[in-house]
C-alpha cells in the first residue's frame, strides 16, 4: 500500500513539474508528459474497453517491462561486479 501511494505521488510531482503539456515539442523547457503520468491522468475519464483504455494499459505493460528489464540488468551487473571485485 505504501509503495502504490509512493508510485503515484512521485507520478502526480512529475505532472505537475513537467508542466502537463500532452504535446511534446524539441524544446525541453515548453513541457512534456511521461508515460506514467499519461496513464494517471487518462485512465479516469477513458471509456471502458475503448481504444483509448487499450492503449494506455499498453502503455502499462510496456512500462513494466522496460522497469523489469533495466533491473534486471542492474541486478546482472551488480552481481557480477561484487563478484569480480571482492575481497576474501
Amino acid at each position: 500500500m505504501i509503495g502504490l501511494g509512493r508510485a503515484v505521488g512521485e507520478t502526480m510531482i512529475v505532472v505537475m513539474a513537467t508542466g502537463n503539456t500532452p504535446i511534446m515539442e524539441w524544446n525541453i523547457f515548453s513541457g512534456m508528459r511521461t508515460l506514467s503520468a499519461n496513464i494517471a491522468v487518462e485512465l479516469p475519464e477513458a471509456p471502458h474497453h475503448g481504444t483509448l483504455y487499450r492503449t494506455l494499459f499498453l502503455g502499462a505493460l510496456v512500462l513494466f517491462l522496460l522497469t523489469f528489464a533495466i533491473n534486471t540488468i542492474a541486478e546482472v551487473l551488480r552481481q557480477h561486479l561484487r563478484e569480480r571485485y571482492k575481497t576474501v
